[in-house]
């Protein structure tokens, strides 16, 4: 049977996120080497990350770094097993209590991805979305939240990138005091709300993060009519149940993540 060459560039790729996911940042001299290939080479592979979004050049020590984006290429694995083992039962327990519709999103690429909802189960939802159905990050509670509670370095990139788009959702990129205040004012509360206009009533969203260590595991949104539960009573009434129920995934997860974790692909070398 004929075998199909392998693409070496893809390899080489490859080969220094390998590089890069071993250390806190390299140069480009020091990813060349462990790659073992031309300096000039490596540049053109690591700028050529950089365009696509999984690597940045930090101006303070010119050094490049992975970005929140290489998460992503996880996506579907790791999200998948521990939402379903861990965070599914605390927010159907959670929507059974508050009876308004409760998801749990993750970040994926450019935008949050619903993991797991109550939507099909609340006899509130007026429209049932289900798990896959991503949401903007500018534009939502849970991609505000997780935005607001991002390391500096992994929101910048994000916003960089968001900053390119021409879509829509993404307008408010451009406008970096604004969002900032808005990104400022939800990590000083601990929650972002958004709202989305509709013909009757508004629907209004609040989302807080779970936290696992000084990253943004994920984020718990509740959905409700801002008619039959204006903003500031929902802050009263479903705040409390929502962190109780993120403190209570974290803990979860951070008893389960002690073991060691597996061993990251060796470098290539040719």
């Amino acid at each position: 049977m004929d075998s199909t060459r392998p693409i070496r560039a893809l390899i080489r790729g490859l080969d220094a996120l390998t590089v890069l996911n071993l250390r806190n940042g390299a140069t480009v001299s020091e990813v060349a080497q462990e790659i073992r290939l031309p300096r000039t080479t490596t540049y053109r592979i690591l700028e050529t990350l950089s365009h696509a979004g999984f690597v940045y050049r930090d101006a303070t020590d010119d050094r490049y770094r992975l970005t929140i984006m290489v998460r992503g290429l996880s996506d579907g694995y790791d999200d998948e097993a521990w939402i379903t083992q861990i965070a599914r039962p605390y927010i159907n327990e959670l929507g059974k209590d508050i009876v308004w519709p409760v998801a749990i999103a993750s970040l994926s690429g450019t935008s949050m991805m619903v993991r797991e909802t109550t939507d099909h189960r609340s006899p509130l939802a007026v429209e049932r979305y289900s798990a896959g159905f991503r949401v903007p990050l500018l534009t939502s509670s849970s991609g505000r939240v997780y935005l607001a509670f991002s390391p500096p370095a992994q929101r910048e990139a994000l916003l960089e990138i968001l900053g390119r788009s021409n879509r829509e959702e993404d307008a408010l990129a451009k406008n970096r005091p604004e969002l900032m205040k808005m990104l400022n004012d939800a990590r000083m509360q601990g929650f972002a709300s958004a709202v989305r206009p509709r013909r009757v009533s508004d629907e209004i969203s609040i989302a807080v993060p779970i936290m696992i260590e000084d990253r943004v595991l994920a984020a718990v949104m509740v959905r409700f009519s801002g008619t039959a539960v204006p903003l500031k009573m929902a802050v009263e009434r479903f705040l409390p149940k929502i962190r109780d129920t993120a403190q209570k995934i974290r803990q979860t997860f951070s008893d389960q993540q002690r073991d060691p974790p597996p061993t990251t692909r060796p470098v290539q070398t040719r």
